[in-house]
């Protein structure tokens, strides 16, 4: 199965909103990674925050990226119909 990421949005306490192209949506807590190697490096809030999607994944500014299946594992999933951006307005306000 192809665990394609179309959409990421950094939010609050390290965590990524996340959209996947099969429809589901969900949230990954990165707090557990930030104290290994060079994810480390993420703990800067700037640098965290210059999150993109990158060949159907989760990449940083810097290089840093993930692997599409760890993203999806990792990720508290949802059927819902609204996406990462809807979700982070709703964080936001």
């Amino acid at each position: 199965m192809q665990f394609s990421v179309t959409k990421v949005v950094p939010a609050e306490n390290y965590t990524l909103l996340i959209d996947f192209g099969n429809g589901e949506h969900g949230t990954l807590d990165m707090k557990p990674y930030l104290d290994f190697g060079i994810f480390q490096r993420l703990k800067d809030p700037d640098t965290f925050n210059q999150v993109r999607v990158s060949f159907d994944t989760v990449e940083w500014e810097s290089g840093i990226d993930l692997d599409p299946e760890f993203v999806y594992e990792k990720c508290n999933r949802t059927h819902a119909q609204q996406g990462a951006s809807a979700d982070a307005k709703k964080r936001r306000s």
